[in-house]
């Protein structure tokens, strides 16, 4: 008799996922509306939208670092199968920096400017692993190495402010490389970089994770570095997922008329003025009741089930999942996309 295969828990699993404050009028306001997604050992994921787009909050509530004022109302968040929402904080310290490092967006609030940068990379060492000064500094020398940072014993003396910010950038990489982790977090990791910084930091990124063979949740507002890093996509707008897929499907044929537009504004003729999305996200108070991309769609003029029903992520004819009433006849026009070589 063959032996019972067992189902190995995805790395990450989110489902249902709610986040709420309250409103000035006292009244519930849902920021983060019934997220749910996974990612699997090794997987590198991206997670698009335009600012204001619930990415970084969602990704906050999985690390259990939401501001004041804002919780987890609903659903579940599973670490290999462990669900972790409402564990205490010494329990959520020993998850994050060993089993999840993330990457800040904006290094320099992520730095101590008061400390030099190899005491910061040494703390976050030694609150997961028993080490002695000496060797966490070892360690600290050779993630800085790692990174592409030359002399790196010398430079681990200086302070944040002493470092450029693509430099910066490698110190928080290798800060959330220091234990190992199963699971990366890159939180805008290019904002603010020039050109050629922002490659040379993609590439450390990549090959950290390629290194530690842990998987990889890419946050960025660019499609095109999340075509060019990712294998699967979750596109996001006003605290909801709109479509979900493999790269290379949704750059070539879109489902959603957001995902559409996101990819115009990228992939415009050199001669053409840049495409935007006409109008503005809505604020998580005001989201229509029923679609709330239906404001900015030109789909969806004149069609009241846009305004009054919402609709639900559901499978398509491409793989891929997408929340639009109309998303058959979005997919069945021309490709907005190039031939996809970009893309993973």
């Amino acid at each position: 008799m063959p032996a019972e295969k067992i189902e190995t828990p995805p790395l990450l699993e989110v489902q249902g996922l709610v986040v709420t404050t309250t409103g000035p009028d006292g009244e519930t306001v849902r920021l983060i509306d019934d997220v749910s997604f996974t990612v699997n050992d090794g997987e590198v994921v991206g997670i698009v939208g335009e600012s204001g787009s619930g990415k970084s909050l969602t990704m906050l509530a999985v690390m259990g670092l939401l501001p004041y004022g804002l919780d987890i109302a609903e659903g579940a968040i599973r670490w290999r199968g462990r669900d972790i929402v409402g564990l205490g904080e010494q329990a959520m310290r020993e998850i994050r920096g060993r089993d999840i490092g993330m990457i800040f967006q904006d290094p320099m609030t992520a730095l101590n400017p008061l400390r030099r940068i190899g005491s910061q990379l040494a703390e976050a060492i030694r609150l997961h692993q028993k080490v002695s000064r000496g060797q966490a500094r070892t360690r600290v020398h050779d993630l800085l190495g790692r990174v592409g940072v030359k002399d790196a014993a010398k430079r681990a003396r200086a302070y944040p402010h002493e470092w450029s910010g693509g430099m910066r950038q490698r110190a928080v990489i290798a800060m959330a490389m220091a234990n190992d982790p199963s699971l990366l977090i890159a939180d805008e990791p290019t904002t603010a970089l020039d050109v050629t910084v922002q490659a040379q930091v993609m590439q450390t990124l990549e090959k950290a994770r390629a290194e530690l063979s842990s998987a990889l949740i890419l946050i960025t507002h660019d499609l095109g570095l999340a075509a060019q890093n990712a294998s699967r996509m979750l596109i996001m707008y006003s605290g909801r997922i709109v479509e979900t897929g493999a790269t290379r499907d949704i750059f070539l044929s879109p489902t959603h008329p957001y995902t559409q537009g996101l990819l115009k504004s990228q992939l415009t003729e050199r001669d053409e003025r840049a495409y935007a999305i006409p109008g503005n996200p809505p604020s998580p108070r005001l989201r229509p009741p029923g679609c709330a991309f239906a404001p900015r769609c030109e789909l969806s003029r004149g069609r009241s089930i846009c305004v009054e029903e919402r609709p639900l992520l559901e499978l398509r004819a491409n793989g891929s999942c997408s929340a639009c009433h109309f998303s058959d006849e979005v997919g069945a026009a021309a490709p907005v996309g190039s031939t996809g070589s970009e893309a993973r």
